[in-house]
């Protein structure tokens, strides 16, 4: 196929483009997610390499009930971070197992989920989540992992701009596998800039090669270049220790732990179903095919909720779809299931060998922050397109309120000074030990500083104050806290005003002939080369 094939419509057989493009398309999605992917078990102490195994089987299993139709990558979810962080704060290696245990259970509640849709219809699902609800929450998705990408990028902005301007040329200017490869160059290009400056410009700063020393201009960390010297070639992704099995094989079982970790964390399922119906309606409309009909959102919610049972029983994060990746399929219009999967092949080819997991970790956090900052602002851009498309009518205050507060929750809600709405369940007494000091028979407790508050007019001498002494009291606090995130709050909030607010207009189109003729413009249609290359095959044949 000649160049000029490539990238004048949307590819949905990406065999047309040759099995060497195909593999570096395979190449790109694996490294869209690979940071944010790795980055789940950096901070809750899980194997990367088991997370990459099982990003990718999770993937593989999630295309197989899907009917390889749907051209999603299931990555590392952070919807479960505060579940891990309540179970193990520190990532404690002997605690980490109940959370996982807990999060396998909450994978199961998809399967719950998706045998309602499959017993009683999809359309009694989706009347609930209308485009004036599932636009506002793709638009808020990218928008609440915006931060993410601005924080990374701050750490040197000149690389990560490097590598926002080499995304847009290639994606604008660029012809043939240019064109639909932005996110692996700029990958490629800001990293090879990164090499040349940490060789002619580099010197160590807080553990990380800096251009000449300044702290705001990173480039690689220290670190990351010593575990590539020091990472082995080929080594096993996971140990049985770290695994949920090993909670039942020592003999040594702490009921009240793991039935805390079930309620703890299993309702966070009911936030990630939601982002979950949001991020297939993303890829549906970006790839201009109605996934929620066909294979149906049973079929999705299946290999989503399978995926992320297999990876936390061994030890892996929660799996979920990634945002990331369908900003690459908004870029390279590449369509076709196979990249995808074959990104999976990569990650899990990449999960046996600690050399080349530690290559891909190595990439800079300003590399990583300019690519991010693209693919969020896609997910977003491509939930404005789904409201559009749809024809949402702005002009009824309905809609008008129920997208505002959307928005305003999801947003706000993660930027604020909490981060999450926290919901105390219970009380229990706890013991603490307290320090004090007593001023003449009274006694004053020390703060988390160490400091002693006393009335202004108290009058101290020395020989009245005593030193600093302990003792034990019963404090109240909750049997557990369920944390739920600005998307999760806000997802919710806009499901419910959709459910009671009058004025509904919306019918999902696979409800009647009617509703398929008003939303005829949803339905995917084959671009023009496509027919050509289809009829001029069949000229071929005859």
């Amino acid at each position: 196929m000649g160049k000029s094939n490539l990238q004048d419509g949307a590819v949905y057989d990406a065999k047309t483009l040759g099995a060497g493009r195909v593999i570096v398309l395979g190449f790109q999605h694996m490294f869209a997610m690979f940071g944010s992917t790795v980055l789940v078990p950096a901070l809750t102490g899980l194997s990367v390499s088991a997370t990459l195994l099982f990003a990718g089987l999770g993937t593989i299993l999630f295309h197989l009930l899907s009917k390889r139709k749907v051209p999603a990558f299931l990555g590392s979810s952070f919807a479960f971070l505060a579940g891990y962080f309540a179970i193990a704060p520190n990532g404690e290696k002997e605690l980490l197992p109940y959370a996982c245990f807990a999060v396998a259970i909450a994978g199961l509640v998809y399967l719950i989920l998706a045998a309602l849709i499959k017993a009683f219809g999809v359309n009694r699902v989706m009347k609930f989540f209308p485009p004036i609800v599932t636009g506002p929450i793709i638009v808020a998705i990218g928008l609440c992992l915006s931060g993410t990408a601005i924080n990374s990028c701050s750490t040197n902005w000149l690389v990560a701009v490097v590598a926002i301007i080499i995304i847009v040329i290639c994606n604008i200017w660029g012809k043939g596998m240019v064109k639909i490869t932005p996110i692996l160059l700029g990958v490629l290009g800001a990293c090879a800039l990164c090499v040349i400056l940490t060789l002619t410009t580099g010197q160590t700063v807080d553990g990380y090669y800096t251009i000449m020393g300044n702290p705001n201009l990173q480039l690689f960390s220290v670190a990351s270049i010593e575990n590539i010297k020091n990472a082995a070639w080929f080594g096993a992704p996971f140990q049985f220790s770290d695994t949920a099995f090993s909670i039942f094989t020592g003999g040594n079982v702490n009921t009240s732990l793991l039935i805390t970790a079930i309620v703890t964390i299993v309702p966070i399922s009911l936030a990630t179903i939601v982002e979950h119906i949001g991020d297939i309606s993303a890829i549906s409309s970006t790839v201009g095919t109605n996934f929620v009909k066909d294979p149906g959102l049973h079929r999705t919610l299946m290999g989503d909720g399978l995926a992320t049972t297999l990876a936390s029983l061994f030890g892996a994060p929660a799996n979920t779809t990634y945002g990331e990746n369908t900003g690459v399929l908004t870029l390279s219009k590449v369509y076709d299931p196979l990249v995808v999967e074959l990104a999976a092949f990569f990650a899990m080819l990449f999960s046996v060998s600690p050399k080349l997991a530690a290559c891909i970790s190595a990439i800079p956090t300003p590399v990583v922050g300019g690519i991010s900052l693209v693919l969020y602002g896609m997910i977003s851009a491509v939930g404005v397109r789904n409201v559009v498309e749809n024809k949402i009518d702005f002009s009824k205050a309905r809609n008008v309120i129920i997208a505002a507060i959307i928005l305003v929750l999801s947003i706000g809600v993660t930027y604020s000074a909490v981060g999450s709405i926290k919901i105390p369940i219970g009380k229990k007494y706890v013991d603490q030990t307290v320090q004090y000091v007593e001023v003449d028979g009274e006694k004053y407790y020390l703060d988390a500083a160490d400091a002693v508050s006393l009335p202004s007019d108290t009058i101290i001498v020395a020989s009245s104050v005593s030193a600093v002494k302990e003792e034990t009291t019963q404090v109240e606090e909750p049997v557990l806290v369920i944390s739920l995130s600005g998307l999760a709050v806000g997802s919710i909030v806009g499901i419910v005003l959709n459910a009671i607010l009058p004025g509904k207009d919306y019918v999902f189109e696979d409800n009647t002939d009617a509703a398929t003729s008003k939303f005829k413009s949803m339905e995917p249609v084959e671009p023009a080369d496509k027919k050509k290359s289809g009829s001029g095959n069949k000229k071929k044949k005859k």
